[in-house]
């Protein structure tokens, strides 16, 4: 992955972050976690929500 592409997942997550702060949405400690492996590259956009779905059915 190209540092322009990491510098761009980065600034998605920051403005997601602001838009939930502003919209007072809380995102788990857990959600952050997988965003920044988001934005790292570790992990895929589709592994990111498969995991966090996983997570939220568990939790019901």
């Amino acid at each position: 992955m190209s540092p322009l592409q990491l510098q761009k997942r980065k600034r998605a997550i920051k403005i997601a972050d602001a838009l939930n702060s502003i919209e007072g949405v809380p995102v788990s400690a857990y959600a952050k976690e997988l965003s920044k492996k988001w934005a790292d590259g570790s992990i895929s956009a589709t592994q990111m929500k498969e995991l966090l779905i996983n997570s939220h059915r568990k939790a019901q």
